[in-house]
């Protein structure tokens, strides 16, 4: 008759467990917010009590030891896990791509690279030099209005002394005096990077016969340098293209074996270009 109800008894001994685990944890809060140094102190008081000072430095370092495995543990998560965010990128139209990454591997391999040693064995490396310098400086529209998009101003004035230093003093372009002044050469800037920075995501992976790996930002942002680069107002069109391929030769002969080590030191390469390029363009935005 004075018996309490199950409920009721179910429900004291809920309290108690709470009860139980609420001082436990109070407990164990206290004990590993201990200062360190207390703790240092009363380990070595009582290693010396025990006349064993040995042992006391190697419990030391091996608790060391396992503190640095586990933040070097950490680290290669974070690692991993920053890696895995630079990589993703939607591959919708992959059969395109990997067609399209083929085409331009066969006209690498059978064209461009035997085209670019011949021209590499025959032009000087300092004529060369003076080409690649020429028709960076002539894109420097492309450049300029990509920082002044971005609100860049301070590269903006880089990017515009920079051009009017190496078209008088560097001949057209063809010398590069500026790049002995560090605050004349700003991070390079393209359209592609200014709608990044404007917080236009990659949108999916797309492989550009002759062109190469970008996405659907950067492809319209191609589509934009375009417009702005000065080769593209040459007439007839004929010679804008030839003049194109040209400044196309005279750079890979620069980069001649690249494209192969990356092929070689790679499992699957069609994967490798894709994963380095949105690393590549990831970085270029965050600059």
């Amino acid at each position: 008759m004075n018996a309490q109800p199950d409920d009721k008894r179910e429900e004291d001994l809920v309290k108690r467990l709470l009860l139980i685990i609420v001082l436990s944890a109070i407990f164990s809060v206290g004990f590993v917010h201990k200062s360190p140094s207390s703790s240092l102190a009363s380990e070595g008081t009582s290693s010396y009590q025990n006349h064993d000072p040995e042992s006391y430095m190697v419990s030391q370092t091996e608790q060391k030891q396992e503190e640095t495995e586990e933040k070097s543990f950490d680290d290669d998560l974070d690692f991993l896990d920053e890696e895995e965010e630079l990589v993703e990128i939607a591959d919708p139209i992959f059969y395109w791509n990997t067609a399209m990454y083929h085409f331009n591997d066969k006209f690498y391999f059978w064209l461009l690279k035997p085209v670019t040693r011949g021209y590499k064995w025959a032009a000087p490396e300092i004529v060369r030099i003076g080409v690649k310098n020429f028709f960076y400086n002539l894109r420097f529209p492309i450049r300029f209005v990509s920082c002044i998009l971005q609100g860049k101003g301070d590269a903006a004035g880089s990017e515009f002394c920079r051009f009017m230093f190496n078209s008088t003093v560097g001949v057209l372009g063809f010398g590069n005096p500026a790049k002995h002044c560090p605050e004349l050469t700003p991070s390079e800037e393209d359209l592609g990077q200014t709608f990044g920075r404007w917080g236009i995501g990659n949108g999916f992976y797309v492989v550009w016969p002759l062109i190469g790996p970008s996405t659907l930002r950067d492809s319209f942002g191609l589509l934009g340098d375009h417009f702005l680069d000065p080769v593209t107002y040459v007439n007839p069109t004929e010679a804008a293209i030839g003049i194109t391929a040209y400044d196309t030769v005279n750079k890979t002969s620069f980069r001649i074996g690249d494209y192969e080590s990356l092929k070689e030191g790679a499992i699957d390469p069609y994967l490798s270009i894709r994963d380095a390029y949105i690393q590549n363009r990831k970085k270029k935005v965050d600059e």
